[in-house]
């Protein structure tokens, strides 16, 4: 996930954006309110990490500005232990998480891969389309250029998940998160051979590659250029 972390304490965001990356996400930080807010409505990430107690504008403003945006980001609020008011105040306003300071890196990734698993909303159609790829949910029928291609179960599966958000980042774990939803049955690199074997069917023998990996982070499906 492409995520942005909005922290006044430079030494924590560091830390906190060395440890997402370290589990395959793609990190960057803000330490004003303010600035951390035109970032996010500019190139809004997949998650925000937010700060209550920022300069510039506070954690509320933000989401609450973030929210009046109509900016669907999800926000995981960071608190102070026990600041139980804040984090209703948070939650009731749109927030998605919340974790109490201090907190164990191990703790924060596992909650932001779980926001991860739940982002993808149901489909509102039986149809996905990014560029010329077409994916008929019902039929379990694939086509690129009017050109039925074949696929397997689960090829189909993992396809479906890059499909449903096109131009996100899904890193090899969220995907095998995703599609086995049993994580420690599969090591990740099961995730590049399927990924390996729809190049080869949904990219090759056409002009634009639709499927792109992102040194380091993970696999994003989108329109070329």
């Amino acid at each position: 996930m492409r995520i942005l972390v909005i922290e006044d304490e430079p030494q924590l965001a560091r830390h906190v954006v060395r440890g997402l990356v370290r589990h395959g996400h793609e990190a960057a930080t803000e330490h004003d309110g303010a600035v951390g807010l035109k970032a996010a409505l500019e190139h809004p990430p997949d998650l925000i990490i937010l700060d209550l107690n920022l300069p510039g504008l506070d954690g509320f403003s933000v989401l609450a500005r973030l929210r009046e945006a109509k900016c669907p980001v999800r926000v995981l609020i960071l608190t102070a232990r026990g600041e139980v008011e804040h984090r209703v105040k948070g939650l009731k306003a749109g927030a998605d998480d919340y974790l109490a300071k201090p907190f164990s890196m191990e703790e924060l990734v596992a909650r932001v891969e779980a926001l991860g698993r739940r982002a993808a909303a149901p489909p509102t159609s039986d149809l996905l389309q990014v560029a010329d790829l077409q994916m008929d949910l019902q039929h379990r029928r694939v086509t690129r250029e009017g050109k039925l291609i074949a696929l397997s179960p689960r090829e189909f599966d993992v396809l479906q998940v890059l499909m449903q958000e096109p131009g996100r980042v899904f890193s090899r774990t969220e995907l095998c998160e995703r599609v086995w939803q049993r994580d420690h049955e599969y090591d990740t690199r099961t995730v590049e051979i399927f990924i390996t074997r729809l190049r080869k069917k949904v990219d090759a023998g056409f002009a634009d590659a639709l499927i792109h990996t992102i040194r380091s982070v993970g696999y994003s499906l989108r329109p070329a250029g």
